[in-house]
């Protein structure tokens, strides 16, 4: 074997759109640079069980093309060496039995955090960097800065959720799209807001504590009844996986049957969040007097593992390459980060949340410009509909109910509704102008002014 020091990668967590061309980069950057470079096949599972066997060098010849590719060359698994000090002793041994000085980490928050532990353990005689990727974009990055792997994420996302608007359209039924993303609600709110779905529903607009089934399906209703009640039976819904972490327990009595992963976490897609929110919302029109077909689709998947597009590609060989460039110039226990075209490493000590000690989870600021504009423009029961008389005579009666009753089954759901966003340098100072984006099909002005215009061409999804 030989005794040349050598750079080793390897990829951990789930898979994303741009893992190759991380790959790609850091090692050509090694190889050019005189060092070993060594694939570490399917993240820490064989070497936190002291097996050396599973790695092999990766040469520029072999990786020069493996970017334009979705997966990952040299495999990926969801193995945590921190669940056992002893896995950890191993996985450090193992490295060092490959004479391994530095070492490339490929993954989310979670093998952020064996990266951090196994530099620890190292003691110095490993060096350790680590490259954020999840398309959950929920690495605690700079607001402006996403993880790889997101944009292609969410491209392909909105693909796919546009082919549905169509066919609900087409044949007149609704759609709830569960969109990956773990605590987070990034993905979901990227595709929803970019192909114009009819509504989003992310974790982070319901903190505060559980979140109970009956607010999830009523604000679905809420949504179906006012979109009916100008004419359209169809829909599209698109809910964050991690509407599922919220709701208690005696909502969803199969949460305690869900199996976990290796790092504790409730394997979500055990969960039937969208058969369950079906059936619900189903069953509660029913009694309403609506009949409606629902359709209830995961999206996630399907985006792992796509090719990157151009966006990724250029991200990530940046990020690969800047990864190799640190190590070798002594750099160590840092994530890499790419922020306004500059590269600023992120040190390990700083990425730790001091009350759970883990690595800090970002998560959608609902209190942004960004998700207030979302939030215009999604079709669900506002503030304003219960103020006017007219619209909500007309809500009623979709659904048979009195005004009495219609208020007291859904004004409930305003409670949480944000404030009108205060904008500085606008004029009025408020983002809310009174006008409800969500629902011009009710008004058809010859000029109406330009945020109905824009809505209206919203609407016409």
């Amino acid at each position: 074997m030989s005794h040349q020091k050598r750079l080793a990668i390897l990829v951990g967590g789930g898979p994303a759109p741009g893992i190759n061309s991380v790959i790609g980069a850091a090692t050509i950057r090694g190889v050019l640079d005189g060092v070993e470079v060594l694939g570490v096949r399917d993240g820490f599972e064989w070497i936190m069980k002291g097996n050396v066997d599973h790695v092999h060098p990766l040469t520029i010849d072999e990786v020069s093309r493996i970017h334009f590719r979705g997966g990952s060359h040299i495999g990926i698994s969801r193995a945590n060496p921190t669940k056992d000090p002893q896995n950890l002793e191993n996985a450090v041994i193992s490295l060092l039995r490959l004479n391994v000085s530095q070492l490339i980490t490929i993954g989310g928050d979670d093998t952020a955090y064996s990266a951090m532990k196994l530099e620890e353990k190292a003691q110095g005689r490993i060096k350790v960097v680590h490259v954020p990727k999840t398309i959950d974009n929920d690495l605690d990055l700079p607001a402006y800065v996403d993880t790889f792997g997101f944009q292609t994420a969410r491209h392909i996302g909105v693909e796919l959720v546009k082919n549905l608007m169509v066919d609900a359209r087409t044949t007149s039924r609704w759609y709830f799209c569960i969109a990956m993303g773990r605590k987070a609600g990034h993905l979901a709110l990227g595709i929803g807001k970019s192909a114009g779905a009819t509504l989003t529903l992310v974790p982070e607009e319901f903190s505060g504590g559980k979140l109970h089934l009956k607010a999830l399906v009523d604000t679905l209703v809420g949504s179906i009844i006012k979109r009916l009640s100008y004419g359209r039976r169809d829909g599209v819904a698109v809910l964050a996986e991690g509407l599922v972490l919220s709701i208690p327990p005696e909502d969803l009595a199969e949460l305690d049957e869900v199996e976990r992963d290796a790092h504790g976490h409730v394997r979500i897609a055990e969960v039937s969040i969208g058969e369950i929110l079906k059936s619900q919302v189903q069953a509660r029109l029913k009694e309403l007097g609506i009949k409606t077909t629902i359709v209830a689709k995961n999206i996630g998947y399907e985006l792992r593992c796509a090719d990157p597009i151009p966006f990724d590609m250029e991200y990530t060989r940046d990020l690969g390459y800047c990864a190799t460039k640190f190590l070798l110039s002594g750099g160590n226990a840092a994530m890499i980060s790419m922020q306004g075209g500059h590269f600023v490493p992120i040190p390990f000590k700083e990425m730790l949340d001091p009350a759970t000690g883990r690595t800090r989870v970002r998560l959608v600021d609902v209190k942004s410009t960004r998700y207030a504009i979302a939030r215009r423009y999604m079709i669900r029961l506002r503030r304003d509909d219960f103020e006017d008389a007219h619209e909500l005579a007309k809500y009623a009666a979709t659904c048979r109910m009195s005004l009495q009753d219609f208020r007291k089954q859904f004004e409930g759901l305003i409670k949480a509704e944000p404030p009108p966003l205060q904008m500085e340098g606008m004029p009025g100072g408020s983002l809310d102008d009174g006008v409800d984006d969500s629902a011009v099909e009710k008004r058809e002005t010859p000029a109406p002014p330009a945020p109905v215009a824009e809505a209206k061409a919203n609407k016409k999804r």
